[in-house]
Order: structure tokens, then sequence, then C-alpha cells
């Protein structure tokens, strides 16, 4: 339609002013040095296949961020729509910012997505006003849509909402903060929640543009930050305790695509990107071809994270993997447990023998993560405690101690409901009880997930923990570690690395009662003592060699200024000097002194098994 001549057509006039709409879209990472995938394809997909021109852009904050400085940066954007991307790690902290924002910007259109308000899109429509609509499952192409069906105001997407697949909205009038219902009446929290139903998905990955032109233009944290990137969407599998499962289509990047695409986080040397596939080693020749690329093109910097069925990496992948040098790939495994008849319950194989042959073969240049879920069926502490020992006999690098989150919208949740579960009503929904382990159990795990962590996961007591791990279990082992330090409120804070160190100096030293028996006699389970038999401990393990341990494992560390009380320093001056010539650091005698340090041991601390090896040892430790 044309207006008057010499002036702009109808079009021209409406194109002008939606111009100057402006869309926030907003994350609220864990830290500082995550970055959000979601917002970033949301802004390139638009950008790329929308015909209005409107101003996209990017917030990024964090949950450790005070709400009123977070609120501040969204009010300052003056933005028409604010769309925030939600999981259970944030849900909670963007609850809190949404009824703040429609009071500093009444007029903005807030919508909301992922997979935390979009599996739960009706509960958050009913509790929170402030939201006008809810994006259910990718958002791509209901985003596009929603700008192309916004008419000459932003607030006039709100009454199109009912012709746009994908979205969750209430019925009625939503102008002005008001919720009606059909005739006309405030809803009063009885509104109805229409879903427009499922939308198709994109089936060409090559179509979403690279999430990061920041890296292109060279204005990107290479160091600081963390870089996600995707190579497929869906996962096959049907794990009852994740929304993975919910949808089972697969589809894939192209090699040719993802290839060069990596070749950008190469050349301008990122330090970690992480693969968010949810199963990586579906396809063979996808998984194998990137990584035959990222061997072929490596800039001796990047580190690339996977997330791996172990179980399904073919011959061919583990003949490939034996290339891999150190600092290039690290896998995340799931083991999640070691019990066949809870494997079987959630959906998983239960053939952990092949699991943990293929685990073995993974070289060690491959940093290994491995995780186990505690909270699921049929897994009370005992199981779990051989769950726990089965993973640390395939010594992992790291290994996760993660609790079972009821999820709504997948089949645990049913599980769960009918079956005597009890877990946290709000995010991130951890399990407090299972039929299996009372809440006192789940609080004794969360104790251990913070020994396994300072012990073991961090490599600080490398040296002390494969000694001991090789005589006796671990589980049993940590469980004594965590009554003993539960006696001596070890986990009342946050503690710092030192501190463990004089923790486990003190357990090992410390000399049960004949009359107790164990540290933690008191303190009962379901089915188990969770502590060894002190008095037979110390029958299996050297003390004096595990105090050797503890102090190389101190030292190697880092160079100290001081001493703590519990560490004796055997130290020659003269010694020390002899060894620096003797490894040509006697130049400049200053420099030599201060970048290493001289120890004395009763056993070989660097023998492969020192329990072997009784004899007075001199170390020079040289640190970087």
């Amino acid at each position: 339609m044309y207006c008057r001549e010499g002036e702009k057509t109808m079009n021209e006039k409406l194109k002008a002013i939606f111009s100057n709409m402006k869309i926030l879209l907003v994350s609220v990472n864990a830290s500082y040095m995550h970055t959000n995938l979601a917002i970033r394809d949301l802004k390139n997909y638009a950008k790329k296949h929308c015909t209005n021109s409107v101003q996209i852009e990017l917030a990024e904050f964090t949950i450790n961020q005070p709400v009123g400085e977070v609120l501040r940066g969204i009010a300052g954007s003056c933005a028409d729509w604010i769309l925030f991307s939600t999981y259970i790690w944030n849900a909670e902290y963007v609850c809190k910012l949404l009824p703040e924002i429609k009071k500093i910007l009444p007029d903005c259109v807030i919508g909301t997505g992922g997979p935390e308000f979009g599996y739960g899109a009706e509960k958050y429509l009913r509790n929170i006003p402030a939201i006008d609509f809810v994006i259910f499952g990718e958002g791509e192409l209901t985003f596009t849509e929603l700008i192309e069906n916004t008419g000459d105001e932003p607030k006039s997407v709100l009454s199109k909402l009912q012709d746009i697949k994908g979205i969750y909205y209430r019925r009625g009038n939503r102008s002005e903060g008001i919720c009606e219902n059909d005739a006309g009446n405030l809803c009063e929290g009885d509104c109805e929640i229409v879903f427009t139903g499922n939308r198709d998905l994109i089936h060409n990955l090559d179509d979403i543009p690279f999430p990061y032109p920041e890296i292109v233009s060279g204005t990107a944290d290479p160091d600081h930050k963390i870089y996600y990137y995707e190579s497929s969407r869906g996962c096959p599998f049907g794990c009852s305790y994740c929304l993975s499962s919910v949808d089972k289509r697969v589809r894939f990047k192209s090699l040719e695509r993802a290839c060069s695409e990596l070749q950008i986080f190469l050349d301008n040397n990122i330090g970690l990107v992480k693969f968010v596939d949810r199963t990586y080693n579906l396809d063979e020749n996808h998984y194998i071809g990137i990584w035959d690329y990222i061997l072929k093109h490596h800039n001796g910097k990047t580190m690339f994270h996977f997330e791996i069925e172990a179980e399904y990496l073919s011959e061919k992948a583990l003949d490939f993997l034996q290339k891999i040098p150190a600092g290039m790939m690290q896998f995340e495994i799931g083991v999640q447990s070691a019990n066949k008849k809870t494997l079987a319950a959630i959906n998983r194989s239960t053939n952990i023998e092949v699991l943990a042959e293929k685990i073995r073969r993974i070289p060690r240049t491959i940093h290994q993560h491995l995780d186990l879920i505690a909270g699921l069926p049929y897994e009370d502490l005992e199981s779990f405690g051989q769950s726990y020992d089965f993973v640390m006999a395939l010594r992992p690098d790291a290994l996760q101690l993660g609790f079972l989150k009821i999820l709504g919208g997948t089949e645990m949740e049913k599980i769960a409901e009918t079956n005597g579960w009890k877990w946290m009503e709000s995010p991130a929904y951890e399990t407090f009880s299972t039929p299996y382990l009372s809440f006192d159990d789940i609080a004794f795990l969360k104790d251990m997930e913070i020994i396994t962590d300072a012990y073991w996961n961090k490599g600080s007591f490398a040296y002390v923990m494969n000694y001991v791990f090789r005589k006796v279990s671990p589980w049993k082992f940590f469980c004594s570690l965590v009554e003993y330090g539960r006696s001596v409120d070890a986990f009342v804070q946050a503690r710092r690395e030192a501190y463990w160190f004089e923790l486990i100096n003190n357990f090992v030293n410390y000399v049960p009662s004949e009359n107790r028996g164990s540290c933690g006699e008191s303190v009962k389970t379901q089915k188990m003592l969770r502590t060894m038999d002190m008095l037979n401990f110390y029958a299996l393990l050297d003390k004096n060699l595990i105090y050797d341990l503890l102090r190389y494992d101190f030292v190697r560390a880092g160079k100290k200024g001081n001493f703590p009380a519990w560490y004796k320093h055997n130290y020659n001056k003269e010694n020390h000097r002899s060894l620096l010539e003797e490894n040509g650091l006697l130049e400049n005698s200053r420099i030599g002194f201060g970048i290493t340090e001289y120890e004395e041991f009763e056993y070989n601390v660097l023998a492969e098994k020192p329990e072997n090896e009784k004899k007075h040892t001199e170390v020079l430790i040289r640190y970087k």
C-alpha cells in the first residue's frame, strides 16, 4: 500500500520504526569464565534470517553478582524485549530479577527460554506475572519468527503468540502487565496457560552461524573464558534422569563445517573449547574426523573437552586415540553406577566390564573425568561404595561425585513421585533422600564429595593416595577420613589446601581407643559402618612412609616460605648446593636456591612402589 506521492511506502515507515527496537538477550552464568552458547545462536541465527532490522544485544552476568548490579546493567539497555536463557543453576537468580525488571522497565516484553523455564513453563507463568511468554525447545526458529511477527510497536507481538509454534503464554490480554481471562476478569493465578505446539527442529545445523564473532574480531578472552561448541544436537539414549532423553533425534554439522569452525579456535589460541554434544561419539566418521583434524592442526595450546560414552568407542577410535599427545583432549565419561540393577532401572547399559576395559585403553595422555551419581534407584550406601571403588580402580584424573536431580519431564520424575524420593522443590531439584539413602547418608556423601575433590581431583596428594589406594579401599579410607574430619569440624567452612595437609597428617597419627575400635563407631548407616577398623588400618599402612609421601606432596606443590608445625624439614645446605652444582644450577647461586628445594626422606618417594625401597633419599625439587 502506497501513501501520497513523495512519501515513503507504509512498509518502509514501519521498517524505520521497527529498526529502532532493541532486544536484549540475557544470560546469568555460573562464573565469569563461562560463556553462553544459546544467546549467541539466537542472535546470530536471527541476524542471518530476519528480514526486519532490529538491534540485538547480548548481556552476560554471573550468579555471584549482586542483584542490584545486574538490574542496573539490564535497565541501562533500555531494551524493548528482554529474553533470559535459563538453567537449573541460574533459575533462582533469574526469578529474583524478573519482577524487578518490570518495575524498572514496565513497557518491556519479557520472555524466557532454556531447559529450566522451557520444561517448567506452566509453573513459571503462573508464579511470575512479569513473564510474557516462554520459548520451549530449540529457540532459533521461534525467536526469529517472533521478530518477524512484530508490528509497528514492540508489544504487538503479544497478540500474535498463538500463531507461533514453540511458545507457552497466558490466554488473554497481557498488556500493561495485567492477565485477563476471556471474560475480562483478572486471572488471580487460575489463568489458562496455552502451548502453541512443538516446532520442527533445525535439520541442517550448518545453517547456524559460528557463535563467537568476538573470536574472529580478536576481542575474545582466550585464556580466561571457556568457549562452548556443538557439532551435533540430540541424544539417542534414554537415561531416565536426563532431559536429553526426551528427544532422541540426532543431527550433525557437516564435518567440513565443524573443522572450519574449530580452526577459528585454533587460529586464535583459545585455551579451552568444550563440546556440548550430549554424546559426542555417535557417528564414527564424524567424531574421528574431528579428532583427526584437531591432531593434524593443533596449535600446542587449545584443550578440547568431549563428553563421551566410552563403552561405544570403536576399535578404530581406540587405536586412533593412542596418537593423541598430552594437553590436547580431555574426556568426561558418565559411569553413574557400577550396580547393574541400578543401571537397568535408569535405562543405561549394564555392561560395566566392557566400559571398564574401554576406559583402561584410553591413553593417559587424555585427561579423564569420570562421573558417579548418588541417589539412583537400588543404590544404598554400601552399593555406592562399591561403585566408588569401581571407578577409583580405573584411576581417573578426576572423579565427580554428583547428586541426582529430579527434573520435570523426565522418567525419573515419575519413578521418584511414586516410590518415595524426597527432593528440593526449587532448582536445582537435588535429592534429599531415597528409599535406599537417608538424608543423613546424603549429607555424608556431600562431605565425601569435598574429601574426594581435596585429596584426589586436585592432584595435590597424588603420591600419598597412589600408595594408600594400592593397600586399602579408597571408599573405606575416605569414609574414615570423612568421619575424622567431622569430629574436628573440617566441613563447617571452605578450606585452603594447606588445611587438608594438616588434616590428613593428624588423621594418620590419630590413635583410636582400644574400646571404640574405630573413629566413628557411633555413626551407623542402614547397612554398614561408615568407617574401616582403624587398628586394622594401621596394620595395612606404613605411617612413616605416608608421612614421607605427604611431605613430598607438600613441597612439590610449590616453593614454601615457611613450613607448618606438622612438617619436619630435613635440610642440609651443603647437600643442596652439591645437587645444584650437579644439575648445572649453581651459576647464579641466589637464583638456584630460589627456584629449588632440597629435602631428605627415609624412603625413595620417587619410586613406583616406595614401600619396597626404604632407603635414605635426597631430592632436589625444581619449580617452574
